[in-house]
């Protein structure tokens, strides 16, 4: 169990948690993060998560094998959002194959496209 107190109770339980590169520092993803999330991570030095939609702990990377090495952790003023600087294994953090899940930019209100995926997941996925 962490000795560090996070304010889980005000966000009904869960935190969100930026995650960048810890050498460029690109902003790669944002999850959410239980207690035992939390726990985990520190336990680990994997970067751990809640996944909503499955209602399950998810550990980056388990299936894809692009894991998250957390390299150091930064806590907000109100310690109810999480800071995870990483090093991505695998080069994708996004599920859809690309380097970061923000890989749209908004140009003339429409989406571009900015990074090509590094790989497919229909493929690493297909297990799913």
């Amino acid at each position: 169990m962490s000795k560090i107190k996070l304010d889980f109770e005000k966000t009904g339980s869960l935190i969100p948690a930026i995650v960048q590169d810890h050498q460029t520092q690109e902003v790669l993803m944002l999850a959410y993060v239980n207690q035992e999330a939390w726990d985990v991570t520190l336990k680990t030095g994997k970067a751990t998560f809640y996944s909503r939609s499955r209602k399950k702990l998810w550990i980056k990377g388990e299936t894809s094998g692009n894991i998250q090495l957390v390299k150091e952790i930064r806590i907000d003023c109100d310690k109810d959002t999480i800071l995870f600087k990483v090093k991505q294994i695998g080069g994708a953090a996004c599920h859809t194959g690309h380097p970061s899940c923000f890989y749209r930019k908004v140009e003339h209100n429409t989406l571009k496209i900015i990074s090509a995926p590094i790989f497919d997941p229909k493929e690493k996925y297909k297990n799913e």
